[in-house]
């Protein structure tokens, strides 16, 4: 009789369980509906197991469930999943969601890929006391190939709220490619990702990208680390390494092509495409670099591509500003960067340490330095991302906290910020006003387009006691578009802080 009865609970449960997600057209491709998964405990189901199946269909991404229940009387519901093969992981009662892909799954969970069919929840219920009845829902939502990034990949919404000023390294390695360290014998071993976090956490930075060469197999020890360094935002990442350039993309968790001239990738075009479109930007790197035997790929030779799906430019680059002792000279990357400019393509500067040894920091610029600062309208990866793509960045060579540096541009009916358009009529001006402090002694360097008429200086105030300067330059509309950026320069006249630009068009 039991046996029957507790049959019958699990049909009736299985029956009511699932709303399954409607189809979705190929040309528009919305996300799937979530899918519900709801029913009652009892003290029937003490020490018993539920799989309750629903439906993947092609196409899909990602796999994530949500569990809420009711722990009337210290009911506990345990949790796991299977696909069509079989297991894909058991986290019992840890934890109450995961999510998994074919390249990363929270921890207790296995990546690899999403296969259509029919997948189970398993529920275990190892403890529901005879009079006891406790609602459960969960919730799983399918995320379709090509979706947008999320807000953070491996965090629950932003890190920190609210706009400021976030300071970070776009470039870093580990022993998911050529990134290495000191083993505790001594030995020279692949170094752990968590080595490379915890030299972001010493640093004091609020972002870090890892960038591996071409594989995404350190997302998933990311998404583990994610919860514990949960002061800093951990950014997906990937150095795109050809034969004739290199470029990090940022924010895509799925697989990438990477073999530039083959029947794969025949240009970049197919890929910086998907990464825009799915809300990633990229950024070419250290484009100054020689090409060759010196440094095979390093240097930027891919030729004539859609800059438009370009953000940023990689103006500085720790790894070669060991080699060269300087951001400027002949293997600079600055020149490369302004070319661009003067073509009429807006790209932020940013930077990146390109650290492949957290410890050896004699022959490695340590991670964070040079730093990137953003300033975004909170601490997550969306923020982040559409503030690069604003240009409201600047670059700290010496990744010295509480260096700042912005613009702003002033008509008579406008007014934006460091990376925004003014329009001037002909003949018509503006001011351009730097802010900068945290740099003792500073030299404030315009830096003006090709395009660009003479500057004139308007107004500046003497260095205050905190390194405090501000300065004023007047800017004319003269018929076709321009730009006008600043840097700061210590007391010696080394370069320390590099703007991105504002742009001046015609009204």
């Amino acid at each position: 009789m039991r046996n029957s009865t507790l049959l019958g609970w699990r049909l009736a449960l299985l029956a009511l369980a699932v709303t399954v997600a409607p189809a979705w057209a190929s040309d528009d491709r919305p996300r799937p509906a979530p899918i519900v998964l709801e029913g009652e405990l009892t003290g029937e189901l003490h020490e018993t197991y539920l799989e309750l199946p629903f439906e993947v269909p092609p196409g899909i991404e990602r796999v994530s469930v949500s569990l809420d229940y009711d722990q009337d009387n210290r009911t506990v519901i345990d949790m796991g999943l299977r696909d069509p093969n079989g297991l894909r992981g058991w986290s019992g009662g840890a934890r109450r969601s995961f999510t998994l892909s074919a390249s990363e799954a929270t921890p207790s969970y296995t990546p690899g890929p999403i296969i259509p069919g029919t997948w189970r929840l398993i529920l275990g219920a190892p403890n529901v006391r005879a009079s006891s009845r406790s609602a459960y829902r969960a919730e799983i939502t399918l995320t379709p190939e090509g979706e947008q990034v999320p807000e953070s990949a491996f965090f629950d919404g932003p890190i920190r709220a609210g706009p400021a000023w976030y300071r970070g390294d776009f470039h870093t390695h580990t022993g998911h490619s050529d990134g290495s360290c000191e083993s505790l014998a001594g030995r020279r071993v692949p170094c752990p990702a968590f080595r490379t976090l915890e030299a972001a956490r010493r640093a004091g930075l609020d972002f870090v990208a890892v960038t591996e060469h071409n594989t995404v197999s350190h997302h998933g020890p990311l998404r583990e680390l994610q919860p514990y360094y949960d002061t800093i935002l951990i950014i997906p990442g990937r150095e795109i390494t050809t034969f004739k350039g290199h470029l990090n993309v940022f924010g895509p968790l799925g697989e990438l092509d990477f073999q530039l001239g083959s029947p794969r990738l025949p240009s970049l075009e197919q890929m910086l495409k998907e990464v825009e479109g799915r809300g990633g930007f990229s950024s070419i790197n250290h484009p100054g670099m020689p090409s060759g035997e010196a440094c095979m790929g390093c240097g930027w030779i891919v030729g004539d591509i859609d800059f438009s799906q370009v953000a940023a430019v990689e103006v500085v680059n720790g790894g070669s500003m060991l080699l060269t002792r300087s951001p400027e000279g002949p293997l600079s990357h600055i020149p490369f960067w302004e070319g661009l400019l003067d073509q009429g393509h807006r790209l932020a500067a940013i930077a990146g340490s390109d650290n492949h040894d957290p410890d050896n920091l004699g022959r490695q610029s340590p991670v964070g330095r040079p730093t990137t600062v953003v300033y975004a309208a909170n601490l997550s990866q969306r923020a982040l991302f559409d503030a690069v793509r604003a240009g409201r960045v600047f670059v700290d060579l010496e990744a010295i906290p509480g260096r700042h540096l912005d613009l702003t541009a002033k008509s008579m009916d406008a007014e934006v910020r460091m990376g925004g358009v003014l329009r001037l009529a002909q003949g018509e001006t503006a001011s351009l006003t730097v802010e900068t402090h945290g740099v003792e002694n500073a030299e404030i360097e315009w830096v003006a387009g090709a395009n660009a008429p003479a500057l004139r200086l308007s107004s500046q105030e003497l260095a205050q006691l905190d390194g405090s300067r501000r300065q004023t330059v007047t800017l004319t509309g003269v018929g076709r578009p321009y730009w006008v950026r600043a840097n700061i320069r210590n007391q010696e006249g080394e370069l320390v802080l590099i703007g991105s630009p504002v742009y001046i068009e015609e009204k």
